[in-house]
């Protein structure tokens, strides 16, 4: 049976001797990956959300509490994102748990903030590399806080997997510019992809709002078949965490229109791939992600991505 996070505090956590590594409970994969590549071998790091979770949707079970109450630390990406847990950080929080939150450590200049969400940003900031890699600093500190010995490995750590990112972000722009400037439309199932078009200018339509748990409208789905057909727009694309009914209710709108709309390949919005493989990294996510979208598109991109490592299906 559940238990509310009030009683739950209750629980005795676990206590962290001279000697061990902290125990970092990160939110989803996108966060935990980042805090792993800063901590290298001096932590433990564990996601709580796994493939194909919706985190705007996500509530913690009982044990996924006593996870949180027993990490040394715990990761979020903010921005109300992990909207269902607000409370639960804030609970951690005032029991003087450690809980930071990436989104905090954006500039508010370089966030979104969409009219339907009065007094709040649009939290996907993992799709913009360059915001992401941002974050590096907070997480960084927030480990040498937990662990000062360790403080020297996680700047070395930061600053080499920022030198990654900025190799990605390059690879991002040369690929999604190549994209015919008349397809320069990425329509997806929600809106998590405005970062990745304000970074790499392309324009994103999303079927559904920010949160997945808004519905979309007949008229919305209406809209889009015209504007694809308006454009010869040769393809959209589903997203992995996210139900595509709505998706194949456009590709046919847009053919009853007369314009022929194919399936991109389903991204990675709110949760990576799968545990162990590439895709199941930050890196391998946005290497899919962008290499996809660039394919479908009629843009030039080579089908093993970023570094030859996407999968076979890609190919």
């Amino acid at each position: 049976m559940a238990i509310g996070l009030a009683a739950a505090l209750l629980l005795p956590g676990a206590a962290w001797a001279e000697g061990e590594r902290p125990k970092i409970v990160a939110t989803t994969g996108m966060v935990a990956d980042l805090v792993r590549a800063v901590a290298g071998d001096r932590a433990e790091v564990e996601a709580l959300m796994g493939e194909g979770v919706d985190p705007h949707l996500f509530k913690p079970t009982r044990s996924d509490t006593v996870k949180l109450l027993r990490a040394d630390a715990v990761f979020i990406s903010g921005l109300h994102l992990e909207g269902k847990m607000t409370a639960a950080f804030d609970r951690l929080r005032e029991s003087g748990k450690p809980v930071v939150a990436l989104g905090d450590a954006v500039p508010k200049e370089r966030l979104l903030s969409p009219p339907e969400f009065e007094g709040a940003h649009d939290p996907h900031i993992w799709m913009d590399v360059g915001i992401w890699a941002s974050t590096l600093p907070a997480i960084r500190d927030g480990l040498a806080r937990l662990d000062p010995a360790g403080a020297e490995t996680y700047a070395r750590n930061a600053d080499a997997y920022g030198a990654e990112l900025t190799r990605l972000d390059a690879y991002a722009r040369r690929i999604l510019s190549s994209i015919p400037g008349k397809a320069r439309v990425l329509v997806t199932a929600h809106d998590a992809f405005n970062y990745l078009g304000r970074a790499y200018a392309i324009e994103v339509r999303g079927i559904q709002g920010i949160s997945t748990e808004s519905e979309a409208g007949l008229r919305i789905i209406e809209e889009l078949a015209a504007l694809l057909a308006d454009r010869g727009v040769p393809a959209v694309f589903p997203e992995t965490s996210v139900s595509d009914r709505n998706v194949h209710a456009l590709v046919e709108g847009a053919g009853a229109r007369g314009h022929r709309v194919t399936l991109g390949g389903a991204l990675f919005s709110d949760a990576m791939g799968a545990p162990g493989s590439y895709e199941g990294t930050y890196i391998g996510m946005i290497d899919h992600n962008v290499t996809t979208i660039a394919r479908a598109l009629g843009g030039e991109a080579p089908a093993d991505g970023f570094q030859g490592k996407l999968a076979l299906a890609q190919r």
